[in-house]
C-alpha cells in the first residue's frame, strides 16, 4: 500500500542506489582525470611561455651583438689602409714624388675596400644629369657635350648598394 503523506520520503529501490553510486564514481574518476589533464596543460603553457621568453631574450641579445659588430668586416678591411697611412707619416725625408705615389696607392687600396663593401662613386664628367643622383650647382654653356650633361664635378656622390648616400655636386650644360 502506498502512503499518501506528502512529508514522507520516497524510498528508492536498492538497484537505483547502486546505479547512482556507479555514476557518481564514474563522474569522480572523470573529474580527477580532467583535473590531472588541466594541471598538465598548465605546466605545458608555463613551459611554452618560459621558452618564448628565453627565445625573445636570445633574439634581443643576438640583435644587440649584430649591431655592435656590424662594421667588423669593413673595419678589418680598412686596417691595411690605416697601416699604410701610418707608414707614410713615419717616413723620413721630403721626397714629394714618393709621398704622392704612396698616397695614390693608399687611395687606390681604400677605393678597393669601399667598392668591395658596396660603395660606388657617382658623378662623372660627360654622363647625363640625373636629379636622383646629382645636385646641380650651376648651369654652363658647353656646346661640345650637349644639353643636360655633367660638365664638372665639384664633389663626388656615392651610392651604397644602389641607395643614394650623398648626391654629386655638379655643373650641368645648358
Amino acid at each position: 500500500m502506498q502512503s499518501t503523506d506528502p512529508n514522507a520520503t520516497p524510498q528508492a529501490p536498492a538497484g537505483n542506489d547502486q546505479a547512482l553510486e556507479g555514476e557518481l564514481e564514474t563522474l569522480s574518476r572523470q573529474l580527477g582525470e580532467a583535473e590531472t589533464k588541466l594541471a598538465e596543460m598548465r605546466e605545458t603553457v608555463l613551459r611554452e611561455r618560459a621558452e618564448l621568453d628565453n627565445q625573445r631574450k636570445r633574439l634581443q641579445r643576438d640583435l644587440e651583438q649584430a649591431r655592435r659588430f656590424a662594421n667588423e668586416k669593413l673595419l678589418a678591411d680598412l686596417l691595411p689602409v690605416v697601416d699604410n697611412l701610418e707608414r707614410g707619416l713615419a717616413a723620413e725625408g721630403s721626397d714629394a714624388a714618393a709621398l704622392r705615389a704612396g698616397v695614390e696607392l693608399t687611395l687606390r687600396e681604400l677605393g678597393r675596400v669601399v667598392e668591395g663593401n658596396g660603395l660606388r662613386a657617382v658623378g662623372v664628367v660627360g654622363e647625363a644629369f640625373d636629379p636622383e643622383r646629382h645636385q646641380a650647382m650651376s648651369l654652363v654653356e658647353a656646346a661640345e657635350l650637349g644639353s643636360g650633361k655633367v660638365v664638372a664635378v665639384m664633389q663626388k656622390g656615392y651610392l651604397l648598394n644602389d641607395r643614394l648616400l650623398r648626391p654629386a655636386l655638379v655643373s650641368v650644360s645648358k
